[in-house]
Formats: C-alpha cells, structure tokens, sequence
C-alpha cells in the first residue's frame, strides 16, 4: 500500500529554454567581384560606405561611425581626451584629478564618514593629499586677498617645485604657502608686505622670513625676489612706488596725487632722504606729505590703517621730506599752482 501525502507537490513545469539570437561569426564578408577569401574591406566614415579596398566597389552605406566625435592633436599616439571631469590642471600631471565623492548622509550611523577616509586613503598617497590640500590654500588665500589667478599660478608651482626638492622640510605647512605667495606677488608686480600676509595666513613673521630667504637662495632669486633691476640698481619691485597705486586706492585719492608722490619718492631717494626705513613706512609718510602740498590733506590715522604701520612712524618720515622740502618739491608745481609749500603743517 502507497502512502499518501498529504499535501501532494505539485508537478514541476518544465521551463522552454528561449532561442537566442547573436550574429553568426561563421559568415564572413567578402567581395562578389573579387571574391577574395581575405577581403580588404575598408570603411569610409566620412562618406560612411563600406568599400572593397581593392576593387572599390561600395558594399554598404550608411555606416555608423562608432568613435569620438572629437579630434585629437596630441603629438604621441594614445586615448581620445575624455570627456568627464574638468579641464586637465598641468601642475597636476601625473596626479589622479577624479575624485569620488562620498554623501554624508547616512542617517547618523558614521558609516560615510569611515567610506570618505577609506577611499581618500585608497585613491591618493599621502604626498599627493598634502599637495591638493596646499593647493586647495593657495586658492582660498589668494580669493580672500583678491589676487588674480596668475598669481595663484605662480605660487602653486614655487610650491610644487620645493616639495619635490623638499627645500623646506620640517617647516609648517602655513608657512610655505605664505612665502610661495609672497614670492609669487613680487614677481607679478603686484607685491604684498610681509604685515599683510602675516595678517592673512596668522603665521609669524619670523617663520615667513626664514620661509622666504630659505626659498630665495634655493631659486637664485634677487633680492626682492625677481631677477629684474632698474638703472640705479634697486629692485622695482620692493620700492615704495609699487605700494602707492593701492594705498592711493584705498584713499580715494586722484590720480596727480599718485604721479606726484611718486616723483618726490625718487627725488628722495636721489637725494639720500629717508634711506633705510622700510617702503611701507616711506610711501605713507609720502602720501602724507604729498597729500598736505596738494591742498588734499588726509590724517596720519587714515594712512596709517591703510598702510598698516603706525602714526609716529609716518610722522617721523614726514618730518625728514619736510626737512629737504626745497630739494623734492619741483618749481613747476609751485608755478602751475598744483603744490603750495606753505600747506605743509610743521611736525614737532
């Protein structure tokens, strides 16, 4: 006797395998002219035929032209550029420049925060983290002091080339991009002081300056960090002239205040008045001094905000233009009726 189940199974359903299609390797196509076992077919993208490289005759048309609609100029063979991601960055060359991002959102469990850390530490080496986050600096700080990108330019590679010569190892990492940056705007003619930079990165003054020399020897740079010198053997760069268009700015002052300051910076110069005081110390007691003969006096607490150095110190370089006023002060100003020496307040 058979025992009974219960709750028999039900019949297992046989599953029809479905056909499937693909091309059939086997066939081949050859030419009915030349009926070549091994045909030369070419295909013409341009006119997109299909045409027997050895008779002519057209196969087919309307061939799908399956590559990048771009051309490449590259004077090696290699890959077509591709078109994800921003435009390459030369002072990335040999850097991955694709990043994975990874959401924070992953309802307060921590889970993206060990993701980010893992695939940061997978996709880059250490040196290359350092390096993007220098230049990841370097951009911010030069936004915040409203420098054009060629200065940034400038100082990311002074940085690149010394940490591959590691010029500056032990050094803070602060420390090195504030020298870069101060290098960088000497060359471009737009010089920051060591006080503004100071302000805008909080490293000390000290550590900048050993940056800077430590930088300057390694380079074979000038004094005032560019190669160029006028006639008189100064650098142009490190001059007070090149400060008076800014602090000039900053006081709303006109531009034949600007011209005529600047000319009586160098009758100074010539005349030996005021040598070995800083530039930011001699264009503000200049400015204060051209302001006064000009008939558009400003405050020595104005000047001082906008060059950043104290009152006494302009006053004291006041005091020495006021002193040899008849050697800077042209007799063409005092006849056109521009410059008056008699505004000139007398500083005890």
């Amino acid at each position: 006797m058979a025992f009974a189940r219960p709750f028999p199974l039900a019949a297992a359903v046989q599953k029809t395998q479905q056909p499937t299609f693909g091309p059939d390797l086997a066939v081949r196509l050859i030419c009915p002219e030349c009926r070549d076992p091994n045909p030369n077919i070419v295909e013409e993208f341009g006119s997109g035929d299909l045409v027997c490289g050895s008779c002519g005759l057209v196969l087919g048309d309307r061939i799908v032209d399956t590559r990048s609609e771009w051309r490449t100029f590259a004077n090696d063979e290699g890959d077509d550029p591709s078109r994800v991601g921003a435009a390459s960055d030369p002072l990335m060359e040999g850097i991955e420049q694709l990043d994975t991002l990874i959401s924070f959102r992953d309802g307060g469990t921590g889970i993206a925060r060990e993701l980010q850390r893992a695939a940061s530490r997978s996709q880059s080496s250490r040196s290359e983290r350092n390096l993007l986050t220098a230049f990841r600096d370097i951009g911010s700080w030069c936004d915040q002091f409203s420098l054009p990108k060629t200065i940034s330019d400038i100082a990311k590679q002074l940085y690149k080339r010394s940490d591959e010569e590691k010029l500056l190892r032990g050094k803070p990492l602060e420390a090195v991009i504030a020298a870069c940056i101060f290098i960088a705007c000497r060359q471009a003619h737009v010089p920051r002081t060591f006080r503004e930079i100071c302000n805008l990165t909080h490293v000390s003054k000290k550590t900048l300056g050993q940056c800077y020399k430590a930088l300057e020897q390694a380079f074979n740079l000038s004094p005032g960090a560019t190669a160029q010198s006028n006639a008189n053997g100064s650098n142009p760069t490190t001059g007070p002239e090149n400060l008076l268009v800014r602090y000039c700015n900053h006081l709303d002052l006109p531009a034949n205040v600007q011209s005529i300051c600047g000319d009586i910076i160098v009758a100074a110069r010539k005349h030996g008045v005021a040598d070995g005081r800083s530039p930011v110390s001699i264009a503000g007691g200049a400015i204060y001094f051209t302001c006064h003969l000009l008939g558009k006096p400003k405050s020595s607490r104005d000047i001082s905000v906008v060059a950043g150095v104290s009152e006494g110190t302009i006053k004291l370089v006041y005091r020495l233009y006021y002193s040899e006023r008849e050697k800077l002060v042209k007799e063409e100003w005092i006849k056109e009726g521009r410059a008056d020496m008699d505004r000139l307040p007398v500083e005890r």
